[in-house]
């Protein structure tokens, strides 16, 4: 195949486009968003970890061109689909993104294209949710006169070690045809495909990849609370647990759960289970042991400031890390909101600090925050809060530095294990 449609330029979407561009392939990438479909065709990068080199070389040779016009797609072979899978207010599924992209496409498919969808999602959107919408626009058949595949994406933002062609792909098809089609797509760009029976089995894979995630930082999470109890530091523990060679993977805890997947993706599954009559305890346990991190953290900000005679009402705290995890400019999800919130809630003054997020985007869940701008790093600015809350530990802040500056941290991370830091100046959370 060498000509393809990517469906959403985000974190997933854009670094695929890239990959399959530099394979040889010519990308037309769709997105809903005019702001970044023109930054990409001016050779920019709105994504921190993605450098604007890449694009505009992809740009330059002709290979990538980004557009908002989804009738395109009947110039293309395959399209793949990259779009957000979030859940509604009531935490239930909301596969409506997808659904709406299958709408869009459908009165362009042609006889003999691939659609792919990559967004995680439950068993059965493929070949239920998003067939029927390709299906009923296209007035074609999948599995006869279109293919229709589900491979799940696997994408590392911030790991310099994750290469988009060195992860394997898990590829499920609707009919043998359809897999050996996607095979055929996805061995353009990457070198390792593993195919699997269904487009069933290939979402069901993504969850368990995301359930095992969740469920072991909620261990460690619950661990962290329970030694603390003890007097035990937990990360020396897990340190000193990780040297085992054999049945153990380190989990690390933190103040809550980020990003678009981890904190998301399980109850997919849990939501799902239900129509077959099925309980999803695990799943549903490691939830509530996550959710419940920023209060902790809130309660160890608290006695934090007390032991320093101080309350938290009045106080100035400066919440360090907005993203999610370290090194990327990643907020969706972010524990530091529900910092951000709970703390202000019992009367702090807060700020933040993240030199990935210089200014706090607009989102449907934190949309008073937009606007809110990163305070500047330096001592005069740092000194003037009464504690500072180490949220996301990025590899770029002069750890040394907030130590000598800040008169009390809580680190939420083990960032200043290895520090120098007076008596009594960092609390672990």
């Amino acid at each position: 195949m060498n000509t393809i449609a990517i469906i959403g330029l985000g974190y997933v979407g854009l670094p695929l486009s890239l990959q399959f561009a530099r394979s040889g392939v010519s990308v037309l990438g769709l997105d809903i968003d005019p702001v970044k479909v023109k930054a990409l065709n001016a050779s920019q990068s709105y994504i921190k970890h993605i450098d604007a080199a890449s694009v505009a070389e992809m740009v330059n040779q002709g290979r990538f061109a980004a557009s908002v016009d989804f009738s395109k797609v009947r110039e293309v072979e395959a399209v793949i689909i990259c779009v957000p899978t979030p859940l509604n207010k009531n935490r239930e599924p909301d596969i409506s993104y997808i659904t709406e992209t299958g709408r869009a496409i459908a009165p362009h498919l042609v006889k003999g294209t691939l659609v792919v969808l990559e967004s995680t999602t439950y068993p059965g959107t493929t070949d239920e949710d998003l067939r029927k919408v390709l299906e009923a626009g296209s007035g074609l058949v999948a599995g006869r006169d279109f293919h229709l595949a589900f491979s799940p994406e696997r994408e590392d933002p911030g790991n310099p070690k994750s290469v988009v062609s060195e992860i394997p792909k898990v590829v499920g098809g609707l009919t043998p045809a359809c897999l050996a089609k996607a095979q055929a797509l996805y061995g353009r760009a990457i070198k390792n495909i593993v195919p699997v029976s269904s487009c069933r089995v290939a979402e069901a894979t993504k969850l368990l990849e995301n359930i095992f995630r969740g469920v072991n930082i909620a261990l460690v999470n619950e661990l962290k609370v329970v030694y603390a109890a003890m007097g035990i530091d937990v990360w020396e523990v897990i340190n000193a647990a990780k040297t085992k060679p054999f049945g153990f993977m380190p989990f690390y805890p933190g103040p809550g759960l980020g990003g678009h997947c981890i904190p998301i993706d399980p109850f997919y599954l849990t939501w799902k289970a239900r129509e077959y009559g099925q309980n999803t305890r695990f799943i549903e346990l490691a939830g509530e042991v996550n959710t419940a991190m920023p209060e902790y953290v809130v309660h160890r900000v608290t006695e934090a400031l007390n032991a320093h005679k101080k309350s938290v009402n009045g106080s100035r705290i400066l919440v360090m890390g907005l993203a999610y995890k370290p090194n990327v400019d990643d907020d969706r999800e972010s524990p530091s909101y529900h910092l951000l919130e709970m703390l202000q809630a019992k009367g702090a003054k807060m700020a933040y600090y993240d030199p990935y997020v210089p200014v706090i985007r607009p989102s449907r869940e934190h949309s008073h925050w937009a606007g809110t701008k990163s305070i500047k790093w330096n001592q005069a600015t740092v000194s003037r809060f009464d504690a500072v809350l180490l949220a996301t530990n990025h590899a770029c802040v002069n750890y040394q530095e907030l130590a000598a500056w800040a008169p009390l941290i809580i680190d939420t991370r083990n960032a200043l294990a290895n520090i120098k830091t007076r008596r009594g100046q960092v609390w672990k959370a």
